[in-house]
């Protein structure tokens, strides 16, 4: 899972950073709403967490911008605001979720936790391909109802190719999906995934093909 945080207050911004890949998650992090809404244009997250009082652009325009473009990516305001009248406004923008500072760390992790739950399910909780069955808000992996062991980037990678099945996918394009900017990522790290996942899953569903040159093509289970 991939998270933009933005943040202009620098102490904040690192110690949520480094909170969020505690718990196993990537994160880009913007100061300012101008480039939060550049990064928002043109990058794929799971979840924004969104301060309001930003340079440049306000965050409640970075969040009108988003749902104008028929954006739905869940939003979780984190701002001193807390007035009832600039909650009303959040939300009413399109806000999921709106928390005010100061805050408690446990109960922010929370509520990411439950609205990356809600983003899963509006789409699909669970993915089904052949033999394998991938529960997208557990983070679980199954074959034949019995669990695999994966570790966080494999389970990445694998959710990756799980949706977009018939699609050819660049390693740039997988690694996107796992690592923030500030990561450092390579073309061998993806292999080494890659590698790992064929050994793991079944050979009748996970029929996996390297298109030289280009990427990776998770072609449909027979």
């Amino acid at each position: 899972m991939k998270l933009l945080l933005v943040e202009d207050d620098q102490p904040l911004a690192t110690a949520l950073q480094q909170a969020f890949v505690r718990e196993n998650y990537a994160v880009d992090v913007a100061d300012n709403g101008a480039s939060a809404d550049q990064l928002l244009s043109t990058e794929t997250y799971d979840l924004l967490v969104l301060d309001l009082g930003l340079p440049q652009m306000d965050g409640q325009d970075v969040l009108r911008k988003l749902r104008a473009r028929g954006d739905r990516l869940p939003v979780i305001i984190l701002t001193a605001r807390s007035g009832l009248d600039h909650k009303i406004v959040g939300l009413d923008l399109g806000a999921d979720d709106y928390m005010t500072k100061p805050f408690e760390l446990s109960e922010l992790l929370a509520r990411v936790r439950a609205n990356l739950r809600r983003g899963a399910n509006q789409t699909k909780p669970t993915i089904d391909h052949g033999r394998i069955k991938y529960d997208t808000v557990a983070k679980r992996v199954y074959v034949d109802d019995q669990e695999l062991s994966l570790r966080a980037k494999e389970l990445g990678v694998l959710e990756t190719l799980l949706r977009s099945v018939g699609r050819v996918l660049s390693k740039q394009q997988l690694a996107q999906h796992l690592y923030s900017f500030d990561d450092n990522s390579s073309d061998n790290a993806i292999e080494i995934y890659i590698h790992r996942l064929r050994k793991q899953l079944p050979k009748d569903s996970f029929h996996l093909r390297t298109v030289r040159g280009i990427g990776y093509l998770l072609e449909p289970p027979e």
